[in-house]
């Protein structure tokens, strides 16, 4: 049996099922709905192949072809997604909600799965991730210059049970002053979207969610805009926490990566100027690593300060760093509603 499903229909049901992303591996890598499976009717070049038919020679051809391309694969197809299967269930979408998925969706009925096709396909996922990023919604931010332990307090307030999204671990990177890409990639600029919008689904848009205070840019990811406007506007709780405190906390929670260290230092050289980059960089030579997060503190505190200076005075508020939890769950629960 198929059952044709819109796309929060299917996302709920899919929380139950495996789903499984029919189109090509460069399409899946591209970006996807977060937790699906690539099970590709069709590699990149057989795709492209196609699709050149298609124009050149018509959609008979086409269709043809595709079966010739698919007939060798349909075994291993339906043997992995029984595989993947729960409970004899499986979700299966492709691109537009096509004959790629349609075709496979059939066969699946054929050894006898259950299917829920995504109507419209990967890309009704992409229509509502920007209806998510849209919705009205009440925002807190943390924000306080490099050091100040932000995402640590992010974490305390969701194992508090905050509604508490972490911006830069979607991004799979540290926005500080030795910012870098957890695992040297960050995801794909849809892929970030794709990620965010799927943890926004599951706040309550009635309830209050706390962000950490970001640049538009992530590493080289963008925010979305209409979310960045809501973070621009929002109440922002500023933590401060002396500088010295602050070096002590980067110098234990970061990694120690020279050649990283040496390669940041250079995408900044102008904005740091070239006295305090060619003193950073003999800091980072000579093993001084205190003075390096110095001298790099200045010129991310400054821009911080600025950053600050654009927003309206009457929502920022300060924290002592060391007992902003304390602080915040004072408050509460006016500031979780």
């Amino acid at each position: 049996m198929i059952h044709t499903l819109e796309i929060q229909d299917f996302l709920e049901s899919a929380q139950a099922m495996s789903i499984i992303d029919v189109r090509s591996p460069s399409e899946f890598t591209a970006g996807h709905i977060p937790g699906a499976c690539s099970l590709p009717l069709f590699d990149d070049s057989e795709r492209a192949e196609l699709g050149t038919l298609y124009k050149q020679v018509g959609k008979q051809e086409a269709v043809l072809k595709g079966l010739e391309f698919a007939g060798v694969k349909m075994q291993s197809i339906a043997t992995q997604a029984l595989a993947l299967a729960s409970n004899q269930k499986i979700a299966v979408h492709c691109w537009r909600g096509g004959m790629r998925s349609a075709s496979v969706a059939w066969l699946l009925t054929q050894v006898g799965l259950e299917v829920f096709l995504l109507k419209g396909g990967y890309k009704s996922y992409r229509r509502y991730c920007l209806e998510i990023f849209n919705y009205p919604r009440k925002l807190y931010i943390l924000g306080g210059k490099t050091g100040t332990q932000k995402t640590r307090l992010l974490n305390e307030l969701k194992s508090k049970n905050f509604n508490v999204i972490d911006l830069e671990a979607l991004a799979r990177h540290r926005g500080s002053a030795f910012g870098y890409a957890e695992d040297g990639l960050q995801p794909t600029q849809e892929q970030f979207e794709n990620d965010l919008a799927f943890q926004l689904r599951l706040v309550d848009s009635r309830q209050a969610l706390w962000l950490e205070d970001e640049s538009r840019l992530i590493g080289r990811l963008r925010v979305p805009d209409p979310l960045w406007e809501l973070i621009r506007h929002a109440q922002v709780f500023v933590l401060e926490w002396p500088i010295e405190k602050r070096i002590e906390y980067l110098l234990e929670d970061y990694p120690l990566m020279p050649e990283k260290i040496r390669s940041n230092l250079h995408a900044i050289k102008n904005r740091l100027g070239h006295e305090r980059h060619d003193a950073a960089l003999k800091a980072l030579t000579e093993d001084r690593y205190a003075d390096l997060c110095r001298i790099v503190l200045e010129y991310y505190d400054r821009a911080y300060s600025y950053g600050l200076s654009l927003r309206d005075p009457n929502t920022i508020s300060y924290l002592p760093a060391d007992r902003a939890l304390e602080e915040i769950l004072r408050l509460n629960p006016c500031l979780s509603d």
